[in-house]
């Protein structure tokens, strides 16, 4: 895995349990906080990048305040693989069902989420989840889910009867914490689109 670096968008979050979980499967990592955390002068400075779970509106407002949103959606529709976790997958879809005023998303990934699905912080839950990649221990903590996806999306996992997982090209979202469990399947999935 050595040579890879992964961004992380470090606006608000859970930014360092991505960081400790890659640390540990021996992948480099960066902090994105500004576009020029992102884009050097010879282009991108990262093979992939993570968004993590946190606040959906908080995060979508410090990408616009800081201006790092557009070079990311950019960068992720031209191919950067990238992994959102919960509020990280709001982050990446194209629409929210159910957004907090003034809530945008970066549209890069063709599904339309409904924010805290699975009920408040106290429902939250930790399962082993079956997907089509293998058994996954994960956890659930005002999660989303995905109500409608584009054609060219896959679903990688359902919860409760809802899609909770999907991948697009090199675009995985998950509307789970698999970091929180020391859970490395979706990572590796990350890996190998680099």
């Amino acid at each position: 895995m050595s040579g890879r670096t992964v961004g992380i968008v470090a606006l608000q979050g859970g930014v360092r349990e991505h960081v400790d979980l890659l640390a540990g499967m021996g992948v480099a990592t960066t902090l994105l906080r500004r576009p020029e955390d992102l884009i050097g002068p010879d282009g991108l400075r990262v093979d992939a990048v993570v968004l993590p779970g946190g606040e959906s509106s908080t995060i979508d407002r410090l990408l616009r305040l800081f201006g790092l949103g557009e070079p990311l959606g950019q960068a992720i529709a031209s191919g950067l693989p990238a992994l959102g976790t919960c509020a990280g997958l709001i982050q990446l879809s194209s629409g929210i069902a159910d957004p907090a005023p003034g809530q945008g998303s970066l549209g890069v990934l063709d599904v339309t989420v409904h924010r805290n699905a699975f009920g408040r912080q106290v429902d939250s839950a930790e399962v082993t989840l079956p997907t089509a990649w293998g058994e996954a221990r994960v956890a659930f903590i005002r999660a989303p889910s995905v109500e409608s996806h584009g054609p060219g999306v896959e679903v990688i996992a359902r919860y409760r009867d809802a899609v909770v997982g999907v991948v697009q090209g090199a675009i995985i979202g998950l509307a789970f914490h698999p970091e929180l469990c020391g859970e490395t399947l979706f990572h590796e999935r990350l890996l190998r689109f680099v």
